[in-house]
């Protein structure tokens, strides 16, 4: 049976996939940061039809066309959308894999009578992709090579054992080659693939290498180049079956210990740990029930995690009697290495993920959460509010002044003057000032609306009332005006 191998290119896939989720009816690209610098990775029809390309420096882009509407990429997103296309295209052979980061490549060999021949899989094919939004071009051939030049550079499809009567015409670049190796050739004379098959190989090999006559011959075939289909990714997943029915919450404690330890060990041959824990438990009248466990942080180890159990196994009904559970991580992360040096850190870490994880399960992990540092230093935005089991404790924050415990939004208070007023009511309460240090001016940030800030520049006075009250006061000298936004412990 003749070898038949179909290339797909998606040569907008990350803008692509970008409109598809927000479509845009105006230029579009997205940017990545080079050197420092705004570049273009990727755009849409109409945005090269303006005159711009990748590469192109942002600025340079809207000098051209102001109208440009531009995003962030996102490489990680883009690879695994490709691993979900791979994963469709499955329907039309087993063999599926990668090529490079915008294409795939299937050796469809004794599959495509399954769908009308060579034609009806390319016009499938083709339906289906533009139906979802994607520029496709597609190449058929014996080899991969043949395929692959053929969807880059002259969409096709090479008749059987022919290769070279589709491939004749193509530039060298179609042979996947080093952009350098391309120009040397073309200095030659050299520039499509019927001038280097009517040229001796043995003057091309000494003056490029082998590596020209190699790439040469996997496009016609007469060098095999597998296709590689992706690996599944691993399944982490135990069962246990019982003789006998079981009720009793130590016994469904007891199965979940032994299921516990066999997953762990599977964790940690790929130094991995689990973030969401499944355990399905089978009746006796077929009827099931799940406890699901969400970890604060990856864990492997049965000994901290089967504590975190005890909640949801308490809710079990096992009416008749258990007969089955299956437990299976449906969530992993890779765990990072670990010094001995640091195995008293590392324990503290896991009694605090403990806790985040057991409180969460009452409550939702979402809802507890902790302060990281941020990037500001307008008090209110000094910090951020992140989910605990999501996000990592600042190390160190950085250095700032003294700031107060308890932070609220500013109230007025009378007063008159750059200096905190002797007097003044706050709260209902008539204070009076004992001691006070300042003043600390901050400015607002100009490049950010903010409606608090538009009375201007604040300067703070840190104010100790004789009343036992110590208070974080600012002042407004451009619209005059005393409020406190902050009490000290």
């Amino acid at each position: 049976m003749q070898r038949r191998v179909v290339s797909l290119w998606f040569p907008r896939l990350a803008s692509d996939r970008a409109l598809r989720a927000r479509p845009v009816d105006a230029p579009f690209a997205l940017t990545a940061k080079e050197s420092n610098t705004d570049r273009i990775q990727c755009l849409n029809t109409r945005a090269e039809r303006a005159g711009l390309s990748r590469g192109m420096t942002l600025s340079d882009a809207r000098a051209l066309r102001p109208d440009l509407i531009t995003r962030p990429a996102d490489t990680p997103g883009d690879a695994g959308f490709l691993r979900v296309l791979a994963r469709w295209a499955g329907r039309y052979c087993p063999w599926v894999g990668l090529e490079d980061a915008d294409g795939l490549v299937l050796d469809v060999t004794g599959s495509t009578h399954l769908f009308g021949g060579e034609t009806g899989l390319i016009a499938d094919m083709r339906v289906r992709l533009m139906r979802a939004g994607l520029e496709t071009r597609i190449g058929l051939g014996d080899s991969r090579g043949a395929a692959w030049a053929l969807a880059h550079f002259g969409e096709g499809v090479a008749p059987p054992q022919q290769p070279l009567q589709a491939l004749a015409e193509l530039p060298v670049a179609a042979l996947r080659l080093d952009p350098k190796l391309g120009i040397g050739l073309e200095r030659l004379g050299l520039r499509s693939i019927a001038d280097l098959t009517a040229t001796p190989r043995a003057p091309l090999a000494r003056r490029f290498g082998n590596g020209l006559l190699l790439r040469l011959d996997q496009a016609l075939g007469t060098q095999p180049e597998p296709v590689v289909p992706l690996a599944d990714p691993p399944q982490y997943g135990v069962r246990l079956t019982l003789p006998d029915p079981i009720g009793l919450l130590e016994d469904v404690t007891a199965g979940t210990a032994r299921l516990l330890a066999q997953l762990c060990d599977k964790l940690k041959t790929r130094n991995q740990g689990a973030r969401v824990l499944q355990l399905t438990l089978r009746r006796v009248d077929q009827g099931s029930q799940q406890v699901e466990l969400r970890l604060a942080r990856p864990m492997n180890d049965p000994v901290s995690i089967l504590p975190l159990f005890e909640r949801g196994l308490s809710g079990v009904e096992a009416g008749y009697g258990i007969d089955q559970l299956r437990l299976s991580a449906t969530r992993v992360e890779d765990l990072a290495p670990t010094q001995i040096a640091s195995a008293i850190r590392q324990s503290q870490t896991e009694d605090v993920a403990a806790l985040i994880t057991r409180i969460g399960t009452r409550i939702g992990l979402e809802n507890v959460q902790r302060m990281l540092p941020a990037d500001s230093h307008i008090p209110e935005r000094s910090f951020i509010l992140a989910a605990a089991a999501f996000s990592e404790a600042a190390p160190n924050w950085p250095p700032r002044r003294a700031r107060p415990l308890r932070l609220f939004p500013p109230e007025p208070v009378a007063g008159a003057g750059p200096v905190p007023p002797v007097r003044f009511r706050w709260r209902r309460m008539a204070l009076r000032v004992a001691a006070q240090s300042g003043p600390e001016r901050l400015a607002p940030e100009w490049w950010l609306e903010d409606e608090n800030w538009r009375r201007g520049l604040r300067d703070y006075w840190r104010v100790e009332t004789a009343q036992g009250r110590r208070l974080w006061m600012f002042h407004t000298p451009q619209q005059p005006g005393w409020y406190v936004q902050g009490e000290f412990a």
